[in-house]
């Protein structure tokens, strides 16, 4: 008897340890769409991942249940998976909602406004949009697309104040959430974006979401190319303290890695854009590295990594930003 309820008291931890992780939110762009191969998903892709999320018991949820879960700080499923689409092109409205419909999974797609309203051949309609609120969310992408990290304060809040009018005008709809053009943004852009009253902002930097994730910081992963998708369901979030770098250095020379984490283990590994990942010994729970690194890119990220546990930080040019 004794040996049962031991026995029993075991599976329930794990089914407990097990239950309540991290989450994931993905992002799409194209579907079925041969011509831009590292932004598409084909459709034999696509319903692939929708089987390994049913047969794997991952639950599809709104944008909007993950994030009024970590608003009341409630613990997360990790099993909860979240499905994003930037850029409303037309081929999601081809090739991509029918399977979303023949599945049941909720969406959110965030609009490009001015693509819409600028009737672009590859892009969707307002008629398009008002058809598909039937079937998930619409959010906001932004007016022009534009670079935020290279546009004034001023240039910002025009862009936007016009995005959101058309978007409210056309939809009926006040959009909750935001998305970065192209992933990009620096302290002095998510200041500004988060004047607008978004309730959240989505990143695209790899990893997953917790309930004490930074709700203006939610980390998105791309389903776009090839992609391995059971690696990235398997990462979790690693509470960390970025100490340096918090920016790009003005002479793009990345000198330091140092990153406070609550972890006991000695082992870590990190990643820089350009140069791949490196393992490297952890001293209680601190990253500190000196690694004079030059950083080529207009668009750099560095990562840090413990076991499945990543945290990321996108270091980019940012004209009118300080250093």
């Amino acid at each position: 008897m004794h040996q049962s309820v031991s026995k029993f008291f075991f599976l329930s931890l794990l089914s407990a340890i097990t239950l309540w992780a991290d989450a994931h939110i993905f992002v799409y762009h194209r579907f079925g769409d041969g011509r831009y191969p590292s932004t598409n998903t084909t459709k034999s892709e696509l319903i692939k991942e929708f089987k390994y999320f049913k047969n794997h018991n991952y639950k599809v949820v709104p944008l909007e249940t993950l994030v009024n879960a970590i608003k009341q700080k409630k613990m997360i499923p990790g099993n909860w998976v979240v499905l994003t689409i930037d850029d409303n092109f037309k081929s999601f409205y081809e090739n991509g909602l029918e399977i979303f419909k023949k599945y049941h999974y909720p969406f959110s797609l965030f609009v490009y406004i001015k693509a819409t309203q600028k009737h672009y051949p590859d892009y969707l309609s307002w008629k398009q949009l008002n058809e598909i609120k039937k079937y998930g969310a619409l959010e906001f992408h932004s007016y022009a697309h534009g670079h935020l990290t290279l546009m004034s304060q001023r240039e910002i809040e025009a862009d936007f104040k016009k995005g959101m009018q058309l978007f409210e005008k056309h939809l009926h709809l006040k959009p909750k959430y935001f998305s970065y053009p192209y992933g990009e943004f620096t302290p002095r852009v998510k200041s500004i974006v988060k004047s607008f009253g978004f309730e959240a902002i989505i990143n695209q930097n790899i990893g997953a979401v917790s309930k004490d994730s930074d709700i203006f910081d939610l980390d998105r992963s791309a389903l776009v190319g090839k992609t391995n998708l059971p690696y990235l369901l398997k990462l979790r979030t690693l509470k960390a303290t970025w100490i340096e770098p918090k920016v790009l250095p003005k002479d793009k020379i990345l000198k330091v890695i140092k990153v406070k984490t609550n972890s006991t283990i000695s082992k870590g590994s990190i990643y820089i854009s350009e140069y791949g990942w490196e393992n490297v010994t952890i001293k209680n729970g601190l990253f500190d590295l000196r690694v004079n690194k030059a950083l080529t890119l207009e668009r750099n990220r560095v990562i840090v990594k413990i076991g499945n546990k990543i945290s990321t930080k996108l270091l980019i040019k940012d004209l009118y930003g300080t250093r």
